[in-house]
């Protein structure tokens, strides 16, 4: 792999794969909507073109690149994918749309390999200790059903074109840049500003993997994936939430009251999810090298220098 497209470029899970190709000497279109808000995560990294093309304009492209012989092409950018995701249907169904405009776009660039980030959510709520390839897919939410959608067409797309077509489904990542209303995050935040925080009883078994391992994850699927495959992303492993939530506490030297078991469990509470990654595994050798404790304390790190930010700015 020489050369590679990857759209959505300074999102959390996009960001690191980039990191990750260029470290191993990959030249990297990278793809941001116009005027984004987050092109500075792009600053200082060697041997990125950036390419200005929001998501209702990707069938253009192949102009805006002019290259004829990629190799690989990762598509992560999906719109409307806040807190209100699944408010709007047709929101969610435009991405389709936009996923189809990509194939055709790695198509023109000459790219042998489609590769698409799905979600866990396409599983919809499953009661098992973990998740395989093989598990029925019953997506239960707009966003879950529209990833869903996204996959079986982009296969469908791919095959007509003759290219190689590889789709993902992602479980629970945190890491730098990821949002900061998702668990983790506002977690860190709260706890970094000495507020008191209030949680569930924190037993689901949840699965988090870090945000450098996907983007080597990613990386390893471009090289030895296998074409017309779906793969589970995730670490592997799962704990109680209330454990994550600990290590947390300990790590940003918490001193206010964590009040777990203070908040119920929402309707339909999911209380498993952990990804099989066995396929991942044999297929491309893929084992995570962050443990949840090095990582968050990473991002832990992280997130001060982004609060300190945040507060020179005001």
């Amino acid at each position: 792999m020489n050369i590679a497209v990857v759209t959505g470029a300074t999102s959390m899970i996009g960001l690191a794969a980039v990191k990750e190709l260029v470290k191993n000497n990959v030249k990297v279109y990278a793809v941001v909507r116009e005027n984004s808000p987050n092109i500075d995560r792009l600053k200082g990294i060697d041997n990125i073109e950036i390419v200005n093309c929001s998501l209702d304009n990707l069938s253009q492209l192949p102009q805006l690149i002019q290259h004829s012989d990629c190799d690989v092409f990762y598509h992560f950018a999906w719109g409307h994918t806040g807190a209100k995701r699944n408010d709007n249907l047709r929101y969610q169904t435009e991405n389709i749309n936009f996923t189809l405009d990509a194939v055709d776009a790695a198509y023109k660039l000459g790219c042998k390999r489609f590769i698409g980030a799905g979600s866990q959510a396409e599983y919809g709520v499953v009661n098992k200790p973990s998740i395989n390839e093989e598990t029925p897919v019953n997506p239960c939410t707009p966003y879950g059903v529209c990833k869903y959608a996204a996959c079986k067409l982009a296969f469908e797309q791919c095959k007509r074109y003759g290219i190689g077509c590889i789709w993902t489904r992602i479980f629970s990542v945190y890491g730098a840049y990821n949002k900061r209303s998702a668990m983790v995050p506002a977690c860190i935040e709260k706890m970094l500003k000495g507020e008191e925080t209030n949680f569930t009883k924190g037993e689901q078994m949840w699965d988090y993997l870090y945000s450098k391992d996907i983007g080597r994850a990613f990386f390893l699927l471009g090289l030895y994936g296998k074409d017309n495959e779906v793969y589970n992303i995730g670490s592997g492993t799962a704990r109680p939430l209330y454990e994550y939530i600990q290590l947390i506490n300990k790590y940003t030297h918490n001193t206010a009251k964590v009040n777990i078991g203070a908040l119920p469990y929402g309707e339909n509470a999911v209380m498993q999810l952990c990804a099989d990654i066995t396929k991942l595994n044999k297929h491309t050798g893929f084992v995570p090298k962050y443990t949840f404790d090095r990582g968050i304390q990473e991002n832990i790190e992280f997130i001060k220098k982004q609060m300190g930010k945040d507060t020179n700015t005001q």
